[in-house]
This record gives C-alpha cells, sequence and structure tokens, in this order.
C-alpha cells in the first residue's frame, strides 16, 4: 500500500510543478504589451490579444488621461492593468486596451473611422516615444 501512495505523491508533485511552469508563461506573456513596428504597421501583443494596425488606417492620435466608461466582452483588469476587448456602448464599437498602468496617461488611437485603441506603456517616457513615433507616422502617411 505504500507503494501505491508514493506514486501518487509523484503524479501530484509532476501536476504542481506543470502547472507553476504554466501560471509563470502565462504571467510573462501579460506582463507587458510586446510591440512591434514593422513596414507599414504596428503590432501589439499582450498574452493572447493581438492587434495589428497599418498605419494608413490610423485617422487621429492623442493623449487621454482618462479611459471612458467601457463594457467589458473579453478581457481582465488586474490591479492597474486592462486588458482585452471592451465594447463602447454609445458607438456600438470594440475598443482595444493595452493598458499596462490606468494611472499614467494613455494613447488613444482612432482607426477606420470609428475603431479604437487605448495603450500606454509601463514606463511613461516610452509611453511619449510611443505617441511621439505614431504622430510622425501619422503625417507621413497624410502627405
Amino acid at each position: 500500500m505504500g507503494r501505491k501512495q508514493h506514486k501518487r505523491s509523484w503524479m501530484l508533485n509532476m501536476l504542481i510543478v506543470v502547472t507553476i511552469v504554466v501560471v509563470f508563461l502565462v504571467f510573462t506573456a501579460h506582463y507587458k504589451n510586446w510591440i512591434r513596428t514593422e513596414n507599414g504597421s504596428l503590432e501589439i501583443l499582450s498574452g493572447i490579444y493581438y492587434k495589428e494596425l497599418l498605419y494608413s488606417e490610423i485617422d487621429t492620435v492623442e493623449m487621454v488621461q482618462k479611459i471612458p466608461s467601457l463594457e467589458r466582452i473579453n478581457g481582465f483588469s488586474a490591479m492597474e492593468r486592462e486588458k482585452g476587448i471592451f465594447r463602447d456602448s454609445i458607438y456600438e464599437t470594440e475598443v482595444y486596451m493595452y493598458v499596462d498602468r490606468l494611472s499614467q496617461p494613455k494613447i488613444r488611437v482612432v482607426y477606420q473611422d470609428s475603431l479604437k485603441l487605448f495603450i500606454n506603456l509601463t514606463d511613461s517616457i516610452e509611453t511619449k516615444e510611443m505617441f511621439q513615433f505614431l504622430t510622425v507616422k501619422l503625417k507621413q502617411v497624410k502627405e
């Protein structure tokens, strides 16, 4: 009987180790916004949330302090992080959120006439640099 108990403990220990590894990987994937600026687009990845935004589709870029009241479709809120897909109940449009710090200014991007995306990074200086980069790209595309 002691042998059976030992085998169950080993299986339980392996399950615990695998669970911890998976949780660590998920945390790492959602820890920050992974941004890549390629030829004609901005790619944002945060865990399972991915958005590719062509610079030619961007209508406006502005810095905002607050996010409007939105209804969550799919996503999560943890401490100062807001990630996922939300719904603007006034305009009935989807809003993508990639916010690492709610207390800091956020970049509001309007694209394809009415769709919105909010993004900020953990570091406020990086957020300002991203805002300046997007502003320059928007001017280049409009010229």
